[in-house]
């Protein structure tokens, strides 16, 4: 079973294991915030959405006292004592208000492509860079994809594009989920999340320079028991992850980190979805382990790793 249903302002795809709505207007980006649905068992994502986009940045602090958007605000209980400055602008998901989109539908799988060009940048940078997304979501599985790739206009010393993986959690102390697991970290009790913390207080992951962990893996137990799990399949993309409580646990992930030049690009595939255990979650993650492009036709959808 695969339908695509069109409507103003949003995309309604079902396959034979769930339900999903894109919005292609107001809160845009990734799947819409409680519209991927578990057929069997009604489960669905607690937050505002799922691999929703925000911008880009680079790490370190703004000393030039001169910038066209407001700087990055840190040193606060919501981004902590993490220092970063804006390259380019607006946050896609709450202010783009609309973004085109194109559609594939294959033999067993769903496509669909949405893009923006930011446009402001903080100075020295200009505007320009293009964000494109494409949401795959195969027949017989209880998943989808997510490929988010940056064309940089700009040549920075450490880009990262910020996102939310698998999704913030809406919650009051702790009451809709059970529990988080973290791959590079272990089990979160709910219970953890009742009073606001700092990103870098507690559960950061921070990219070394050692080696990446063997499997990238942020989940959370529903209270059925079920798992929402995202997993980004080369975990050497992931520069920085939070997972803090800020009147919602917050699920931020950068990508990238990494010096680009002007007409380069970085990507990354997630893969987010509903699962019994973690061992289900382990199983899915080794078999696609390492890939980082998504090459999509009508014929269907190829998964790749391109080296850095």
């Amino acid at each position: 079973m695969l339908t695509i249903n069109e409507n103003e302002g949003s995309v309604e795809i079902e396959t034979d294991r769930y339900q999903a709505k894109i919005l292609t207007e107001g809160y845009v980006t990734g799947v819409g915030a409680e519209s991927f649905v578990d057929k069997r068992t009604g489960a669905k994502d607690l937050g505002f959405g799922l691999c929703i986009v925000d911008f880009l940045l680079e790490s370190g602090i703004n000393n030039s006292g001169i910038s066209t958007p407001p700087n990055y605000r840190w040193g606060d209980l919501v981004h902590g004592q993490l220092p970063k400055r804006y390259v380019e602008l607006p946050q896609i998901c709450t202010k783009a208000k609309k973004l085109p989109f194109e559609i594939v539908k294959g033999k067993d799988f769903v496509a669909l492509k949405q893009w923006f060009n930011w446009d402001s940048a903080q100075l020295p940078y200009r505007s320009g860079s293009l964000w494109e997304q494409w949401l795959v979501f195969p027949n017989g599985v209880g998943w989808f994809f997510a490929y988010d790739k940056v064309t940089s206009v700009n040549s920075v010393d450490s880009l990262v594009l910020r996102m939310d993986m698998p999704s913030h959690i809406k919650h009051k102390k702790g009451d809709s989920f059970k529990q988080i697991y973290l791959s590079y970290h272990g089990y979160i009790a709910a219970k953890e999340f009742e009073i606001d913390f700092a990103p870098d207080t507690r559960y950061l992951y921070q990219r070394t320079k050692d080696r990446a962990p063997e499997r990238f893996i942020r989940a959370y137990q529903l209270n059925n028991g079920y798992w929402l799990a995202g997993m980004t399949l080369d975990p050497s993309i992931v520069y920085e992850a939070w997972c803090h409580q800020r009147s919602y646990v917050c699920m931020i992930q950068e990508i990238g980190g990494w010096p680009i030049k002007s007409g380069e690009s970085l990507g990354v595939v997630n893969l987010i979805g509903f699962f019994e255990n973690v061992g289900e979650m382990e199983q899915t993650f080794d078999q696609y382990q390492g890939m980082n492009e998504i090459q999509i036709t009508k014929s269907g959808w190829h998964l790749q790793k391109i080296e850095k």
